[in-house]
């Protein structure tokens, strides 16, 4: 009995010295994308030595952040209702997908410098689906124009999210703008042309 209590003991330190490690990643390379394996492992509380059982290289241990940070978005995301028609579906998600990409975007370059492409892809793939199928769902219905590939409109949509991010980053647009400005702008990219007489 006290040899299982202890292996549990180690078993929950060992998870709480990875999540404060993860955590320091994460707050230590937004702030400076230098940022050491020494410097996030004091920033954690830990030892390098700990860190580096945790994460043998700095790849593993972003690839490890990137996940939990995908893993927490679509956590979010999967709670956004899309039932009502696709034009109040795309309101929603584009109003938490922006609250998302704003609060990541600054880790999220961090990462794209350091990560290969196809990880970064993967990264994306279920906030990407929830999209495609969004706007498959719109054309479907009559509400989406057709004449663009859903690739395409895709592509656009997260450019425009990660675009308003860069700006309310950097001070030129503030959140309100922002908020006020990214449904009419993503309507605007999705709706049907007026028929020319």
């Amino acid at each position: 009995m006290a040899q299982a209590n202890r292996e549990r003991a180690l078993r929950s330190d060992s998870m709480r010295n990875r999540d404060a490690i993860l955590e320091a990643a994460a707050t230590c390379l937004v702030a400076n994308p230098s940022s050491s394996i020494a410097d996030i492992a004091k920033a954690a509380g830990v030892g390098r030595v700990t860190l580096y059982g945790h994460f043998s290289s700095r790849s593993e241990l972003l690839s490890a952040l990137l996940q939990r940070t995908m893993t927490r978005v679509e956590s979010e995301l999967s709670a956004v209702d899309l039932n009502g028609t696709p034009w109040e579906a795309m309101d929603a998600l584009v109003l938490s997908s922006w609250k998302l990409v704003e609060g990541l975007s600054a880790l999220r370059q961090v990462v794209e410098q350091e990560m290969p492409d196809d990880d970064l892809h993967g990264s994306h793939h279920s906030p990407r689906v929830r999209v495609e199928d969004l706007l498959a769902r719109g054309r479907t219905e009559g509400a989406f124009r057709i004449d663009q590939s859903v690739g395409w409109q895709t592509a656009c949509y997260f450019a425009i999210l990660h675009g308003a991010a860069s700006e309310v980053r950097t001070g030129r647009l503030t959140e309100q703008e922002v908020e006020k400005a990214l449904p009419q702008t993503v309507r605007a990219l999705l709706q049907v042309a007026p028929e020319s007489s």
